[in-house]
């Protein structure tokens, strides 16, 4: 039976909980949502199964059905208490902001994230070994994950986690899912690591650079790299692309780039 507003309500008023924007707390409360999301993670009884922010405990409880190697990372205390009386000692609870601790080894990853954290903790788990995430995140932040060179969409982001990871939207959730209700729509999305699907000569020189054309989208290329110094002026003219912008580039060819770029240096 799905969560009723009142009945968090009760819960918060309790605990003596308040919920804040800045944290993104909006509860989901659909119980179809929450079976979808646990299956489509495929947890095994071997995985250990790490779920940042379980607020209420909406995906935890069915989680703790299909794993004993569960890890929850929740920032706001008072949620904790909540989550240990529920649970009592049947996962491991640490209380943190996952963006400032170090995070435990895990196999499965799955969050509903809070939307004003999506990037850096989307990029900090794409750091980790794992082998299979379910995240939901706001639509535009999923389109903008999946966004192909050309589109609107195509951003920073879409070549950092392409770089890293398969990402695919498996489907839509809408606003009244939530409570409170948040102002848009999200995305359940899948992360699947793997290998980088081509090879760059520094990797570390080719994010600086994504970074770089990306922070000046709509600049010639030529015209960022003379900005940054971060390609000889002399060597501009032999360079590939000096004319466009970096929205048309699929990061292979800014792979490219990065390489024709240091070997003129």
């Amino acid at each position: 039976m799905d969560m009723r507003p009142t009945e968090i309500q009760a819960i918060l008023q309790a605990y003596g909980i308040v919920l804040t924007k800045a944290k993104g707390q909006n509860f989901l409360i659909d119980d179809a949502v929450a079976d979808r999301e646990v299956e489509l993670l495929n947890v095994s009884s071997a995985d250990r199964v790490l779920e940042i922010g379980p607020g209420l405990g909406m995906l935890t409880e069915r989680l703790l059905d299909l794993s004993d190697k569960l890890t929850c990372i929740e920032l706001d205390v008072k949620l904790c208490a909540y989550l240990k009386d529920k649970f009592d000692d049947r996962f491991a609870l640490v209380q943190a902001d996952a963006l400032e601790i170090d995070l435990p080894p895990f196999d499965r990853f799955i969050s509903n994230l809070p939307y004003s954290i999506s990037s850096p903790l989307l990029f900090k788990i794409l750091d980790q070994q794992f082998e299979r995430g379910i995240i939901m995140v706001q639509k535009e932040f999923a389109e903008r994950l999946v966004a192909k060179a050309g589109s609107d969409d195509y951003s920073r982001l879409s070549v950092n986690a392409y770089y890293r990871a398969r990402c695919e939207i498996l489907g839509d959730v809408s606003r009244g899912k939530f409570w409170p209700q948040p102002d848009v729509d999200s995305y359940i999305v899948l992360l699947e690591p793997r290998p980088a699907p081509f090879q760059v000569k520094n990797e570390r020189f080719y994010f600086t650079l994504v970074n770089a054309l990306f922070q000046h989208r709509r600049k010639k290329i030529s015209s960022v790299l003379k900005m940054t110094g971060l390609a000889p002026k002399a060597a501009l003219p032999s360079l590939p692309h000096m004319d466009d912008r970096v929205e048309v580039l699929s990061p292979e060819e800014i792979g490219l780039l990065a390489d024709d770029i240091l070997a003129a240096r």
